[in-house]
């Protein structure tokens, strides 16, 4: 987490607390050091942010300091909270967090209105069929996909017949309920989607595919658009 980043979640955590937080509290929430969170409360102190207390008692941010509200329509509040409990929801652990992180940075300096708006959304997305499994995976894809990995899976088709395939990732897509991991098989020599609820076996290989352009999401995408289309005609 850059600093910048470290210190706007630092007031965030502050903000609207009646009691005071130790550094080390703080420190834990922020998974830093407690030296860190001194330096970073004297920082935010110096730029003219008043926060009270001291090293191993506590701090306390004045109820009266406000952070410039974000202008987001009603509308837009919505979207973006509706989008994070996708995220929550659907999405591995690492982008489940960044969501809830981001939500809270946001409805931390919202006005009153919209913050009560935001608290009474009617729309609910459960989180009852989340495999942890799968969400492990989900996290592991995209780390490949951002490393350009090769990745060696075992997968289960529609007709349940398993097979050993060695793919380079390119992205993974959202279908509604289920994601897919779109990739070049190496065994086909083509694009391929695979769902990753079939994927039974996943292991990264240290060695990196280079993209090109006959081989990256974008002409994936490209090419189904026009076969979309030629269905249509």
């Amino acid at each position: 987490m850059r600093k910048a980043e470290r210190l706007f979640q630092l007031i965030t955590l502050l903000r609207g607390r009646r009691l005071a937080i130790t550094a080390n509290r703080l420190a834990e929430m922020l998974e830093v050091s407690d030296r860190t969170i001194y330096r970073d409360i004297q920082a935010l102190i110096l730029s003219g942010v008043p926060i009270e207390g001291e090293a191993g008692v506590g701090y306390l941010l004045d109820t009266k300091f406000e952070l410039p509200p974000l202008m987001f329509t009603s509308e837009e509040l919505l979207a973006l909270l509706v989008g994070s409990k996708m995220v929550q929801s659907w999405a591995d652990n690492s982008l489940a967090k960044g969501a809830s992180s981001a939500v809270d940075k946001i409805t931390a300096i919202l006005p009153d209105k919209l913050k009560k708006e935001s608290e009474h959304s009617t729309f609910v997305i459960p989180d009852y069929f989340r495999d942890v499994k799968k969400v492990e995976l989900s996290h592991e894809v995209r780390e490949a996909i951002s490393n350009n990995y090769l990745l060696v899976i075992e997968y289960s088709d529609a007709k349940e017949a398993v097979s050993k395939r060695t793919i380079e990732p390119l992205g993974l897509v959202f279908w509604g309920a289920k994601w897919t991991v779109v990739a070049y098989c190496c065994l086909r020599h083509d694009y391929r989607e695979f769902r990753l609820d079939r994927i039974i076996q996943c292991k990264t290989v240290n060695e990196k595919f280079e993209l090109t352009e006959i081989k990256n999401l974008q002409h994936y995408l490209r090419l189904m658009e026009e076969k979309e289309k030629g269905y249509f005609r």
